[in-house]
């Protein structure tokens, strides 16, 4: 699947809206950015841009340690949305 890629601006301003979709997927437990992407549907390049944001804002948290893929796996915190 070929994806442009769009500009950085108009990714990072999806974030308020991606940040339901990204907790809803997340309440299963914790996933890695290709985890997450797969179960929203959404390009992996762009869900780092709105996971960076969420785990710099307090949304979520990164697990120490990186699974064997040598991905880290994101984890929501006790934040209310």
């Amino acid at each position: 699947m070929a994806t442009l890629n769009r500009d950085v601006r108009e990714v990072v301003r999806e974030e308020p809206v991606m940040r339901a979709r990204i907790l809803a997927a997340l309440d299963d437990g914790p996933m890695t950015i290709p985890e997450i992407a797969s179960a929203i549907e959404a390009p992996a390049h762009e869900v780092v841009f709105w996971v960076m944001g969420m785990r710099r804002y307090g949304w979520l948290a990164e697990i120490k340690g990186a699974t064997v893929d040598g991905y880290f796996q994101y984890e929501r915190t006790g934040r209310v949305a």
